[in-house]
């Protein structure tokens, strides 16, 4: 412990930690300066002492020192920590990065100081005393300047920008190192983590592959390039991806549990007649099952009209699907009949399990490569990513450290700027392994997302909703369904008691203009001011804010742990999720055959590259925070540090409860087990 040498005996000391930040470079040669400020008086401007080792201020270090005061500063209210070059070594004059600053009274109580920003020479940096405050809340007019000038500053770095016409707008940034350092990755994920496709190759040991632009021969063959980087689930996946039964289970429990609804009505351009169902319904009769709710549809009529892809000189092909599907005596959901094309037609016939092998399952594979598009595209990076981006930028621009919905938040957008902006030069570039590999890629990808983008509702975005708005409140094994509203009620009761903590009454959000001011530039610049979203543009009452602020949290971590943790395991094999066809969908019966599948499949350099796209959104870095962590950084009173400690524990027992159940199950669904869920979208 440091001390300085202007303590005496009758001097009052405030005992200081000083936390450097673990992210590569956080650390300084710079003197660092600290003064602590409470409501009666101010400290003395200290300097911190340096490594005796290495001089300076190390990544990770956590500094120690005494504070004397002639007598008690009162309630502590900021920190004011300035950065001077080292003289007279002026050239080693380099940024610093504070994490947190942690003060002890000499009382015996302990002060948060929340920072976790980037100091340079010559900076002079005041933050708050970790206890959340409303702005009309403020007492001091020294402490509204200082929210002013936070935010002031925060809009100059993140500013809005847009990628593509009629897409959420995203940060202004040009890559992902000039992003602030606050939001970039840790030393720890920046070592482990590079976000290319050739690393990802080099990683499966599949580089030699992927210029091999011949098709594949056999499953065989694409099963042995593959071998030794299967998972459980993916050699479950390879054994019995060609099972009607485990085609219907997909659409429950596997990556896009999105697109199934259940079918009160056939549509019209589906003609399914009773004789074509009757050996798959056991002979029952169709509109009765209807009737009874059993039947459910799946429609991909957004990719209806969308150009395909040319891949390596070669045209592929989309299918715009209809199919229909039928929930057996054995509680089992089995596709009954399939339309690849969205007008009907003799060219355009309604594939049925009863047709040849290869007939029946040429269809699925098309359905499966639809799959693709409307998970990767619409489900993953649209609802989960881009959308984390918008809120996290709303976020960061108009509400300030002190604010509670910022604690509230901040810790569920770690690492989702740098992700995203590595997603964008990577995926969906012009050269992105998405727009050159799938079908659904080139001029297309801009097309459908611009599609998907009109079907964006705020309802669909709340999972009790979007469950009753799709007839699926009791189709059985739906576990994804039985996690989600678990998990959903679990945030939604710790949100509402951490919100009441702070706002009282109806007339609080009303009158907290930075949070009005939250809410209008995420409808603006992520929901683009439409209405029709039914996104509010205002706050009115503190129900209101609570039920968007959970949807908030679950968008950016269960949700999207439910479409992103499976990708390797259920796309990795290949043929149950293409990520391109170079056939168009059949328009005969009989004609298929394996050499029709083998070479309606991507070819060899296409597959390894669909297989990298997979396998880099699945990694895991050592460093990830599961749901319920990160709160504790940023919240320093009492009610919500045991509201969070309280939530913790039934987020403990609730891991327990799903495993339990997946025991008995053939295949274990733990993509929304708490302990798998990244509180943030990180990856």
């Amino acid at each position: 412990m440091f001390q300085c040498c202007c303590c005496r005996d009758d001097s009052l000391i405030y005992k200081a930690e000083v936390f450097t930040g673990e992210m590569l470079y956080a650390g300084t040669m710079n003197s660092i300066y600290i003064q602590l400020r409470g409501t009666m008086d101010s400290s003395h401007r200290i300097c911190l002492p340096k490594s005796r080792f290495i001089g300076g201020h190390p990544r990770g270090a956590v500094i120690e020192l005494d504070v004397p005061c002639p007598s008690s500063l009162g309630h502590l209210e900021f920190v004011v920590l300035e950065s001077e070059p080292y003289l007279p070594f002026c050239f080693l004059n380099n940024d610093w990065f504070c994490s947190k600053v942690v003060v002890t009274t000499p009382e015996g109580d302990t002060a948060n100081f929340p920072c976790y920003h980037w100091i340079s020479g010559h900076e002079r940096l005041v933050f708050r005393e970790a206890t959340g405050k409303l702005i009309f809340n403020e007492t001091w007019p020294e402490a509204i300047e200082e929210r002013k000038k936070e935010l002031q500053s925060r809009r100059k770095v993140y500013s809005w920008s847009i990628y593509a016409e009629g897409l959420p707008e995203i940060m202004k940034v040009d890559s992902a190192s000039d992003l602030p350092a606050e939001v970039r990755f840790s030393f720890t994920k920046d070592f482990e983590f590079i976000f290319t496709a050739v690393e990802a190759l080099v990683s499966l040991k599949l580089e030699t592959h992927s210029t091999n632009k011949k098709q594949w021969k056999s499953l065989d063959e694409l099963s042995h390039v593959f071998n030794g980087h299967k998972t459980d689930v993916y050699e479950y996946v390879e054994k019995n991806w060609k099972e009607d039964t485990f085609f219907g289970y997909q659409l429950l429990n596997g990556l896009n549990p999105m697109m199934i609804h259940r079918c009160s009505k056939l549509p019209e351009n589906f003609p399914v007649t009773e004789d074509m169902v009757k050996a798959s319904l056991f002979g029952k009769n169709l509109e009765a099952e209807i009737q009874k709710g059993n039947i459910f549809l799946v429609d991909y009529k957004r990719l209806h009209g969308v150009t395909a892809n040319v891949i390596h000189g070669k045209q592929h092909f989309l299918a715009a699907p209809l199919c229909l599907l039928y929930v057996t005596p054995e509680e089992k959901l089995i596709p009954i009949a399939i339309q690849l094309k969205q007008d009907p037609g003799e060219d355009n016939p309604i594939f049925l399990p009863t047709d040849s092998e290869y007939d029946w399952l040429l269809a699925k594979i098309f359905v499966r490569n639809s799959d693709f598009a409307e998970h990767e595209l619409n489900f993953h990076l649209l609802r989960t990513h881009l959308l984390a981006e918008v809120f996290a930028v709303s976020t960061l621009r108009n509400l300030p450290m002190v604010h509670p919905i910022y604690k509230l938040l901040i810790s569920h957008f770690r690492y989702t700027l740098q992700i995203n902006t590595l997603a964008r030069q990577a995926l969906i570039s012009e050269k992105g392994l998405i727009t050159e590999n799938a079908s659904v890629g080139g001029p297309g990808m801009m097309e459908f997302l611009k599609k998907a983008v009109a079907s964006l509702t705020y309802s669909s975005l709340c999972m009790p909703e979007d469950i009753i708005a799709r007839g699926l409140e009791s189709i059985p094994n739906f576990f994804y369904r039985e996690d989600g509203l678990k998990l959903w009620a679990i945030v939604h009761r710790f949100v509402q008691k951490v919100i009441s903590h702070y706002y009282t009454c109806d007339s609080d959000v009303q009158k907290d203009c930075e949070l009005q001011n939250w809410i209008k530039d995420i409808f603006f610049h992520g929901f683009l001011a439409e209405t029709s979203t039914g996104i509010p543009q205002s706050f009115s009452s503190v129900t209101e804010l609570v039920k968007f602020l959970t949807m908030v949290i679950f968008t950016v971590s269960i949700q999207h742990a439910a479409v992103n943790n499976g990708q390797f395991d259920f796309g990795g094999w290949m043929p149950n999720f293409p990520i391109s066809l170079q056939q168009p969908p059949p328009t005969t019966k009989g004609q298929c055959t394996e050499s029709t599948m083998l070479k309606t499949f991507p070819d060899i350099n296409t597959t390894v590259n669909g297989m990298a796209v997979v396998y880099l959104l699945s990694m895991q870095s050592t460093d990830y925070v599961a749901l319920g962590n990160g709160y504790q950084d940023h919240f320093s009173e009492k009610t919500p540090l045991e509201l969070i400690h309280e939530t913790r524990d039934v987020l403990k027992k609730f891991n327990f409860e799903i495993q339990g159940r997946d025991v008995s199950l053939p295949l274990p669904y733990t993509y929304l087990n708490p302990n798998n869920v990244e509180n943030s979208v990180a990856l």
